[in-house]
């Protein structure tokens, strides 16, 4: 019996060598070009992310978040006081507008949730013992018996504190989260933004210079 070698049976001919692999190359080609389709928009979304970071943390400072209301008026805000809060045993004023201007003002945005709040507490404290400033607060989402025993605990540097209970203050002062501070001239104008609690680092390295900037500027 004689052995033949393959053959195309519609031609009498083998086929050609590689006519199988060559439909294979185009298949994978495709393939690896959606793999980097697929890897595009994870590549952007890390740099986005890597980038946010950088700008959060700014080199190890949160302060340095810039604030789009620098050098702006302060918002006009009017928030009820914190229900059943005083101080030297006469009640708490809310927050009004009005009272951004004459005096310059730091305003803290703060909640007894807060676990920072907490820490930077006693350095509120210290900053309202300063007569030529006024210290106020906007408690943000918190419970008026927990904001009591709160600054029952830690004592209250709030000549003002009003209660921001559905958190809309808080976005119209553009806050990113709790704590954080803000320093307003005798103009009315935010002049300084804190992100993120105060400490006695910031507090003497940043907070209070600013302080003493606006009092020497507004």
């Amino acid at each position: 019996m004689t052995v033949t070698s393959p053959q195309d049976t519609s031609t009498g001919t083998p086929p050609a060598v590689g006519a199988e692999s060559a439909g294979v190359a185009p298949r994978e080609a495709a393939v690896r070009n959606r793999r980097w389709l697929v890897l595009v928009p994870l590549f952007g979304f890390m740099a986005l992310t890597g980038l946010f970071l950088v700008r959060l943390l700014g080199g190890g400072d949160a302060s340095r978040i810039p604030s789009a209301l620098i050098g702006r008026d302060a918002p006009q805000t009017d928030l009820p006081a914190v229900e059943g809060l005083e101080r030297d045993g006469r009640p708490v004023p809310g927050i009004a507008a009005a009272n951004f201007k004459g005096t310059v003002t730091v305003l803290n945005v703060w909640a007894s949730w807060c676990v920072p709040c907490h820490d930077e507490a006693p350095l509120l404290l210290q900053l309202a013992g300063d007569q030529r400033i006024r210290v106020v607060g906007i408690n943000y989402k918190d419970q008026a018996d927990n904001a009591r025993r709160f600054l029952g605990r830690y004592g209250n540097p709030f000549a003002a504190s009003g209660a921001d209970a559905n958190g809309r203050a808080a976005i119209e002062w553009g806050v990113y989260g709790v704590p954080e501070t803000f320093i307003i001239g005798r103009d009315g104008r935010i002049a300084y933004k804190l992100v993120g609690p105060i400490t006695p680092y910031n507090l003497d390295g940043v907070v209070k210079p600013e302080i003493e900037k606006a009092l020497a500027g507004s």
